[in-house]
């Protein structure tokens, strides 16, 4: 270990993981380190014993729920957009060769009381039991207005500069209803409250394009794919990833101390008496505690079941955004549902997830809404755990430290942390240009 390194990462948390591919591929010397014996830190996979032991603090689970091996319960359970930055992330590192994919069935959204899908393109606004009819062919003439928009092309702008006028007043322009508003803006642009409301409109007309273009790749019926086996597969790949390119994995190495010269900048890492030297630091932020701070509580329960969630269509994978306003709460809700469809459970069984930022010292009661909609329940498991941010200055003292996941069940916020670390710590933007549908062709090829 008594080597110096370009960077030390600490954690394999999806995020350091992905750091240490992208830093490996890029021709940097990496040394990457945790303090537990397995893979993904805080996103981690269980299997049903794992999970009892966790939050029943026993040994085994009751056999009438099935094989322990047969469950991968993700402790940060998140979909992926289909054209997403996380996908091109995976295609730009080649890493899909390591993982298989499959489409989520379904994307709903918590309206007026009740479960819908979310439509997102003209013809499926038109067919929606959302709105009345003419907020139908209102929101038909919106979802046209985005689809045709091309930002060098001034025809598709309709006069209006998306980068100064305010989605609020985007959307006036169209006449659409308050409820058409918040399933548009939570469920299809996927914002997690509703400031964007009163920022420019080109960041949610973007996002609505995204999720509409990554609806049409798969044809399904929704925008999101999720690896098989869930997503304590992705870390691991990012690992094999780094070790192509030389990166050097030790797990199980106790109490990773960071090491500082006498101007406060990184200088290696000590752990059982032998320091790796090292220019930069990445990792999680229980490496690092004293340079974060605390922003928050994510609330979550975790349910196994014997059914689809009702009004899902039987929807065996499916994600369904409870919006803040129609709660009454300053934050979004969030349903993720997946089963044995995607090998994360026996065959019959469900692992359905609810989450969302914890904002009364009683999260239990705040979740209720959420797991109403599950119907019946086999075992409902409660978590909750603190959300971190850095406040130290990379520039000042080499260590990037990434922010705490959200309750969010999508990767948007945890792709734009990864690609903003990178670029702080390389100095360069990540080139995400890859041809979507060749990538898919090739590998449809193999």
């Amino acid at each position: 270990m008594d080597e110096e390194y370009d960077a030390i990462v600490l954690g394999t948390g999806l995020k350091e993981c992905i750091l240490s591919g992208l830093l490996s591929v890029d021709g940097l010397k990496v040394l990457h380190m945790d303090r537990n014996d397995y893979y993904g830190g805080e996103s981690t996979s269980l299997n049903l014993n794992q999970l009892w032991k966790k939050f029943r603090g026993e040994e085994k689970a009751p056999a009438h729920l099935g094989s322990s091996r047969d469950y991968n319960v993700d402790m940060m359970p998140k979909f992926m957009m289909a054209n997403g930055k996380l996908v091109r992330v995976l295609i730009h590192t080649d890493v899909t060769k390591y993982l298989s994919f499959k489409a989520v069935d379904g994307s709903y959204v918590f309206v007026k009381g009740k479960v819908q899908k979310v439509p997102a393109t003209p013809v499926e606004a038109l067919k929606s039991s959302l709105m009345g009819i003419f907020e139908k062919r209102r929101a038909g003439k919106f979802f046209g207005y985005v689809q045709n928009y091309d930002e060098a092309d001034p025809k598709t702008h309709d006069g209006v500069d998306l980068k100064r006028v305010s989605t609020k007043d985007l959307i006036a322009k169209f006449g659409l209803d308050e409820n058409t508003i918040d399933f548009i803006g939570h469920a299809v642009a996927l914002h997690s409250n509703d400031n964007h409301l009163h920022q420019p409109a080109y960041d949610t007309v973007m996002r609505m394009k995204l999720y509409a273009e990554s609806l049409a790749r798969f044809q399904g019926g929704s925008p999101y794919i999720y690896p098989l086996y869930g997503l304590g597969e992705l870390p691991q790949a990012f690992a094999r990833l780094s070790a192509v390119y030389g990166g050097t994995y030790m797990l199980n190495k106790p109490e990773c101390k960071v090491e500082f010269d006498e101007e406060g900048k990184v200088c290696g890492v000590t752990s059982e008496g032998e320091t790796a030297k090292c220019k930069k630091v990445v990792c999680d932020p229980s490496y690092l505690p004293n340079k974060v701070r605390k922003i928050g509580k994510v609330a979550r329960a975790i349910a196994i079941m014997s059914h689809p969630i009702p009004n899902t269509n039987d929807s065996h994978s499916v994600q369904v955004i409870l919006p803040q306003k129609q709660l009454g709460r300053k934050s979004d809700m969030y349903v993720f549902c997946c089963s044995y469809s995607h090998n994360v459970a026996p065959k019959g069984k469900f692992i359905a997830f609810v989450s969302t930022d914890a904002e009364t010292d009683n999260p239990q009661t705040e979740l209720q809404p959420g797991i109403d909609l599950l119907g019946p329940v086999d075992e409902l498991f409660f978590d909750v755990y603190d959300r971190y941010e850095p406040v130290n200055e990379p520039t000042l003292d080499n260590c990037f430290i990434s922010t705490s996941y959200d309750a969010t069940t999508h990767f948007d916020t945890t792709v734009v942390d990864v690609l903003n670390m990178y670029k702080l710590i390389t100095g360069k933007e990540l080139d995400l240009s890859v041809d979507l549908n060749a990538a898919s062709a090739a590998e449809d090829d193999e």
